[in-house]
């Protein structure tokens, strides 16, 4: 297990499979630690329809059972175990699995960020269908269908507006009785007919479990503890993400949020440690946008291993 390796890649979804298959094919023989949710967040999700190549469109699942076995077809090395702390003080630099320890020349972080949830057993169940974090992938699922966007940041206003080009109506539920948005994406979200906001209120439940799919919710009123059932085809969660870098222990430079900064490319605030897809893009986070990254940081090692003379 002491054994130096050219690259250690951190999290699997689109940026850590491609990350590998770009790795294993210039024969870096890469070692990729899957994580606790091997895929990242497409394996939540059901039928992706914006992933180039797949004109009826790909089950997210599969798609991510298709790049790890691509990744494996080129040699790379696959563990599903979840990384737990690392140290980028020495070199060659030391990752951890509880006790026992991986040595690498380079590293690549993509463990990815994941969406912050409202916290409801049902709302689990159902995602994917008919329960989304993502407005810009499943929006055009709810064409001229009725929904609830849950938020009031910039991000429930953004995705809101968006969806209204599909869905016949969109109910904002906040549960404050105002926003947390900017002006001008509250304007404009106050100024669409088919937005309509709820205040002042929360859903405690999605229906319908047992006959899986999102038939409606149980609103509660904050103020009056009144509470109603509403019919409702879809739920959008849009209360933010969290980038998943606690085990990195501070040792890389993050915004305020804990999104990882690039400093160079992909290059992060340690030489030799590179990162990709949505753990460092909190502004696109798509699929085929961290499959890109993944590329270009499996690139840009390369070309750092030959710089050191590895």
């Amino acid at each position: 297990m002491n054994d130096v390796r050219n690259v250690i890649i951190i999290g699997t979804g689109p940026s850590g499979y491609t990350a590998a298959i770009y790795a294993a094919r210039a024969n870096l023989k890469p070692l990729v630690f899957a994580g606790p949710e091997p895929g990242g967040q497409l394996t939540l999700t059901t039928l992706v329809e914006n992933y180039p190549g797949f004109p009826e469109g790909v089950m997210g699942p599969e798609l991510m059972d298709n790049m790890r076995k691509q990744c494996e077809h080129f040699g790379a090395e696959l563990i599903h175990d979840a990384v737990t702390r690392v140290d980028f003080s020495k070199r060659p630099f030391e990752i951890f699995v509880g006790a026992q320890k991986y040595l690498s020349q380079t590293v690549i972080i993509s463990s990815g960020a994941s969406a912050k949830l409202l916290g409801i057993e049902s709302e689990r169940k159902l995602i994917g269908r008919g329960v989304s974090t993502c407005a810009t992938c499943d929006g055009a699922f709810f064409r001229n269908q009725e929904v609830i966007v849950a938020g009031g940041g910039d991000t429930a206003m953004e995705d809101s507006n968006f969806i209204t080009k599909f869905a016949s109506k969109v109910y904002v539920v906040h549960r404050r009785d105002k926003l947390r948005a900017s002006k001008i994406m509250q304007e404009r979200a106050f100024k669409n007919p088919k937005i309509k906001f709820l205040w002042d209120t929360t859903i405690t439940d999605i229906h319908d479990v047992n006959r899986n799919t999102v038939t409606g919710v149980t609103l509660q009123n904050l103020k009056s503890g009144a509470t109603t059932e509403m019919p409702i085809s879809g739920v959008f969660v849009a209360i933010g993400h969290q980038p998943n870098t606690a085990f990195l222990g501070g040792q890389i430079e993050t915004d305020e949020v804990g999104y990882i900064k690039l400093k160079h490319h992909t290059m992060t605030s340690v030489e030799g440690v590179f990162a990709a897809g949505d753990v460092a893009d909190h502004y696109y986070r798509q699929a085929v946008t961290a499959a890109g990254m993944g590329c270009q940081a499996a690139m840009d090692v390369e070309k750092y291993l030959e710089a050191k003379g590895h």
